[in-house]
């Protein structure tokens, strides 16, 4: 027995009644077929997780608001003193320092 889609081939020949052997074929088969469908979900399930990249510790910025103020881009050691700024969306200060950051 063939499965078309994914080309899938059991064939068996183990019980004397060819209606006998058809069954357990057609058994295997979608036994296959599951199996196959599964390590495709698991795949995908894979793929949509996050990356090392979002790991606890792997942040970009360090905020600290308490006892003093305080904003630490972590990759370039650049920091800003103004911490209601930064989240107010003053963020051109880590832009400059990441570009002068990479280019070198």
């Amino acid at each position: 027995m063939t499965h078309l889609p994914t080309n899938i081939v059991v064939a068996i020949q183990n019980e004397r009644s060819q209606i006998q052997n058809k069954e357990t074929a057609l058994k295997i088969l979608r036994s296959k077929i599951a199996q196959l469908q599964h390590e495709q979900h698991a795949a995908s399930v894979s793929d949509l997780q996050a990356g090392a990249s979002a790991n606890w510790g792997s942040q970009i910025r360090n905020y600290v608001l308490h006892p003093y103020s305080l904003v630490k881009d972590t990759r370039t050691k650049y920091e800003e003193k103004d911490p209601q700024a930064v989240l107010d969306g003053k963020i051109d200060g880590f832009i400059e320092s990441w570009l002068d950051h990479s280019s070198v």
